[in-house]
């Protein structure tokens, strides 16, 4: 990459230097804030997130504001004013209505839309969009029209937006054609994983070993001394944890705490440090768990992952947050986690569920489901079969996870870069 011939200061401390040929000028003078209100019943709604504007999906939560929303024009600029929305807009390609959380700028022409998408959504700019702002937590922080309006921009000549937006959409497609692969590579990587664990927990390390019929559907076959019971039967017991809201999180929290929806989110198989704490004081019924319980998450989005489980395997004490399931148990910790997030167990925590928009588990579904399971000598035998063989693929998979962060990072600054002239794309 090589810099324009010549520079001069823009005058704007997040812009710098730029091209000596190029201008600036304020939002206010760029654009227009569209304002005339509409009702989703006339015009579609729209979604505005951090991949841009698209239709907002059936499934989205709806609220009673759809006949008091904003109105947008195909090529309008939209974006959410909120801190914790950061980074969410784009150029619309539809026609359609969004929330009045969103600002809506219609462009007056000096800049091509192409490269309003790209300048607008580059990192750099997000961060000076928000220092604009105003509130009185980082959560609750908001930057308006009002204040958005004053923030200096760019304007290269046309000829040079032209250019710009050709080399971003010929150097970003080529990387987003190599994070497609990688992300393959992933997901082959984390099926073999799957399926080296699965084999282990179902079906043993002892290929010769006599075989009979589980009596479970999705089972079939197991080794003939492995037992079946019912998850109640292997369970010392059931208790639910305690809620834990999101204003009780705190980063100098005096005891470590797990909530359902960070199992999903924050967690993959097994916790030793938790990604949040709370304080012990402001807990009225705290309830504890100990290395070695196994945690489900009793309510989810999707059927296909209700109950999803992870091993505590910390010495550190730790709470259970709401709508977790805690299961106590004689067994070896990790090998049962395994078995319990396996594919046929996961087919009977699915099984009768309907297509809600909250999917919930008990702990009373959970105690009737089958599992097989082996000596305790055997289980610990699986899991150190299972540490060691999935010890190169985990290896495999955080290298490629590396190079993809890396790559996404260096895609925005090329981005960056490209719209703010701190390169010469021609």
């Amino acid at each position: 990459m090589i810099a324009y011939s010549k520079y001069k200061d823009s005058g704007i401390p997040w812009l710098g230097q730029i091209p000596e040929h190029w201008g600036t000028d304020k939002i206010a003078q760029l654009f227009a804030e569209r304002r005339e209100k509409c009702s989703d019943k006339e015009f579609q709604p729209l979604s505005v997130s951090k991949q841009g504007v698209t239709p907002q999906l059936d499934t989205a939560v709806k609220t009673d504001n759809g006949d008091n929303r904003k109105k947008v024009c195909a090529g309008d600029f939209v974006v959410n004013s909120r801190s914790d929305r950061k980074g969410a807009g784009g150029v619309s390609p539809l026609d359609g209505s969004v929330s009045l959380i969103n600002t809506v700028l219609e462009s007056r022409g000096k800049l091509i839309r192409p490269y309003i998408h790209y300048l607008l959504r580059s990192h750099c700019f997000i961060e000076e969009f928000y220092r604009w702002g105003r509130g009185i937590v980082a959560d609750l922080w908001t930057t308006r029209y009002s204040e958005m309006k004053n923030i200096m921009l760019p304007v290269p000549p046309l000829a040079d937006q032209e250019k710009i937006v050709a080399f971003i959409d010929d150097k970003t497609s080529k990387i987003d054609r190599y994070i497609a692969e990688r992300e393959k590579e992933l997901q082959t990587l984390a099926e073999l994983k799957q399926s080296e664990i699965s084999a282990a927990v179902t079906r043993g390390l002892n290929p010769n070993v006599p075989m009979k019929d589980s009596g479970i559907p999705w089972l079939g076959q197991i080794p003939e001394h492995w037992e079946v019971r019912r998850l109640k039967n292997v369970a010392t017991s059931f208790a639910k944890g305690s809620g834990i809201t999101k204003e009780e999180v705190f980063d100098d929290g005096d005891i470590q705490c797990i909530r359902y929806g960070e199992i999903y989110s924050k967690y993959n198989n097994s916790v030793t440090q938790s990604f949040s704490r709370t304080k012990l004081e402001i807990q009225k019924s705290p309830r504890y768990i100990q290395k070695g319980d196994i945690l489900f998450a009793g309510t989810g989005e999707l059927i296909e992952e209700i109950g999803k489980n992870i091993v505590y395997m910390g010495e550190e004490l730790c709470l259970a947050g709401g709508d977790i399931i805690i299961m106590k148990h004689n067994e070896d910790a990790k090998f049962l986690n395994h078995l319990l997030n396996s594919n046929y167990v996961q087919t009977q925590k699915s099984l009768g569920k309907a297509k809600l928009k909250v999917v919930h588990i008990s702990a009373f579904e959970l105690g009737g489901i089958y599992v097989a399971i082996p000596p305790l000598a055997e289980q610990r035998a699986i899991v150190e079969y299972i540490d060691s063989k999935c010890s190169e693929i985990n290896s495999l998979i955080s290298n490629i996870e590396a190079e993809i962060a890396y790559l996404k990072e260096y895609k925005q600054s090329l981005i960056a870069d490209a719209v703010t002239g701190a390169i010469n794309v021609q």
